[in-house]
């Protein structure tokens, strides 16, 4: 494994950092449709820059890059504070899932308008009686002609309040086991009987939305992958997901900084205690960083990822996770009340409660331990 950057990716980090530093705008949350817009026409701003897609094919609008280049434009993204993708659901995730089993007609016709911000995706996998349980789910489809007919509910559906398009997984027909009868679908947000309902978290934010199918038709032609096989293809999704390169680890080791910044506020820097659980945090995060590097060699070679995405997915959750919840713990009084002290700390709070939610969305730690259990060192059920 070389950890090193060759001369031609030194230099495009260059050329990304200066154009970063030259037009990234400083946008409001995408939590009114007013400001969600001034995000999509961010999108299409990167697009015309070659920034968006940079490892997709040029015949789908992307610029034939590798996957190295693609990680360090995240980073560097990262560290200009670039605003909130608001289609990092369809270039993540619909994006490899198309590569892997859409038609070429699907990809024509999904995957540019995806990369322009002209069509922004949500997913539809979550439901209230389904969450953890993917194989539980319950919305159905029927086939009546050349369309599906869907009924059911989905639940933290990310940018569904205002998104054009929903990836869903639906039931289409009985099987002996949970994971078939599953269909992967695609659904256009605008069709009549759906409706989707924001969810206004603590923080006042809206990211999330219910979304409600109403005898939806949806044509049979957007079916990804084949009917009632949803689950394998599902399983795609998720690999890119939980994969290392969509968290850089250059996000842990500014968080980090920062916990430091508390520390020496709040004289907490010379107590063994604090050192001690600074240390070690700081050891994970550069063994993070080291997993990402070793991904990006994987996918570089053109391997695919199999159980090491729930590795890495456990890893960067839970690191996420445990560095806000020292961040609170060593804020103490300030924790809900910004003063000269500190600063402001309100991205600290809202980033404490996001970072519970990564130990649950793109499966559970229970979850990912259970596959590592299972997959990777043969323990039994």
């Amino acid at each position: 494994m070389d950890l090193t950057y060759t001369p031609e990716q030194e230099a495009f980090r260059a050329e990304v950092r200066a154009w970063l530093l030259a037009n990234v705008p400083r946008l409001d949350p995408p939590d009114t449709r007013e400001a969600f817009e001034e995000h999509r026409a961010w999108e299409h701003r990167l697009f015309e820059a070659g920034y968006a897609g940079l490892s997709w094919p040029s015949s789908y609008g992307g610029r034939g890059a590798g996957v190295v280049e693609q990680a360090i434009f995240d980073e560097e993204y990262l560290l200009a504070d670039g605003p909130e993708r608001v289609n990092v659901v369809g270039h993540k995730l619909m994006a490899p899932t198309l590569f892997e089993h859409g038609t070429e007609e699907q990809k024509q016709g999904w995957l540019e308008p995806m990369l322009r911000g002209d069509e922004i995706w949500s997913q539809g996998f979550s439901e209230p009686d389904a969450g953890s349980d993917l194989a539980g789910i319950r919305c159905r489809a029927a086939l009546d002609g050349d369309e599906f007919v869907v009924n059911g509910q989905k639940i933290w559906t990310s940018y569904g309040a205002f998104a054009d398009w929903i990836f869903a997984l639906v039931r289409t027909g009985p099987s002996a086991s949970r994971h078939g009868g599953i269909t992967f679908l695609a659904v256009d947000m605008s069709s009549p009987g759906v409706e989707a309902r924001p969810i206004v978290q603590l923080d006042g934010h809206a990211g999330f939305a219910e979304v409600f199918f109403t005898d939806a038709r949806v044509p049979a032609a957007n079916v990804i992958g084949a009917v009632d096989d949803g689950w394998n293809v599902a399983m795609t999704t998720l690999a890119a997901e939980r994969d290392s390169p969509a968290r850089p680890a250059a996000r842990y080791a500014r968080d980090l900084r920062d916990l430091a910044r508390i520390a020496r506020a709040r004289d907490l820097d010379t107590d063994p205690v604090v050192r001690d659980a600074l240390g070690a945090l700081a050891a994970r995060a550069e063994s993070y960083r080291l997993v990402t590097l070793q991904t990006l060699t994987q996918l570089q070679r053109g391997e695919a990822l199999g159980f090491e995405a729930s590795v890495t997915k456990l890893l960067w959750s839970e690191l996420e996770r445990d560095i806000f919840e020292l961040g609170v713990r060593l804020l103490g009084p300030y924790a809900d009340t910004p003063g000269e002290v500190v600063g402001d700390v309100t991205e600290w709070q809202n980033r404490y409660w996001y970072a519970r939610a990564a130990t649950i969305y793109a499966g559970t730690s229970e979850i990912q331990r259970n596959i590592i259990a299972e997959r990777v060192l043969g323990l039994p059920r």
